[in-house]
């Protein structure tokens, strides 16, 4: 556990990164686990990677306010309306953040066997300098930042329960970032991300 409890900048070239470990408290990280982990029709599609169509290692869910589908590696995910308590995050993110996000798509880790690979958050439909606010819940898993052009520079940070992780500016355009598949036994982690699809 990281002893920290102040918001962060990460201070990485090229980037706009805040690390907020205690966004929410411990109890209400827990109820929001509970609860979307068991009312959110989790689904698994599959995806093409380098010519091979596997299933995608993990679950997701995509709700928004405006009926907008979002689309990213040939996956396009129709959305559902937002429900109370989904709404009531978006609201304390919405805040902190000081914008109005239209969407969110959730993540579900079932294990460590479960992962999302080196990407940008850069589909056209996000626009040019996309904000994205992610919200981790459940088992601690780390986060990977590697620069695109630079490979020197690289950065891991350990997403806490309850925690909220910040990117906005030009970090897409210069930055990928991942949650790597670990042989450690972990337990099931949440992950809902923020972002603005007009």
């Amino acid at each position: 556990m990281q002893l920290f409890s102040e918001k962060q900048n990460l201070r990485l070239p090229d980037s706009d990164i805040w690390y907020h470990p205690n966004f929410l408290s411990e109890k209400q990280a827990d109820d929001y686990f509970n609860i979307l982990r068991k009312e959110t029709p989790w689904r698994q599609d599959d995806i093409k990677v380098f010519g091979k169509v596997c299933a995608q290692p993990r679950l997701t869910a995509l709700y928004s306010n405006n009926g907008k589908n979002y689309s990213y590696s040939n996956i396009t995910m129709e959305s559902l309306a937002f429900t109370d308590k989904l709404q009531q995050l978006k609201n304390l993110v919405d805040h902190e953040a000081n914008t109005e996000f239209t969407t969110c798509l959730l993540n579900l880790y079932r294990n460590g066997k479960d992962s999302n690979g080196w990407h940008s958050d850069d589909e056209k439909e996000l626009g040019k300098n996309p904000i994205i606010a992610s919200i981790s819940l459940g088992a601690e898993r780390f986060f990977h930042l590697r620069h695109k052009s630079d490979k020197s520079l690289k950065h891991k940070i350990l997403l806490e329960h309850g925690s909220l992780l910040l990117m906005r500016g030009q970090t897409q355009h210069f930055w990928q970032h991942q949650i790597a598949k670990t042989v450690k036994k972990v337990e099931e982690r949440i992950n809902l991300t923020f972002r603005i699809i007009k």
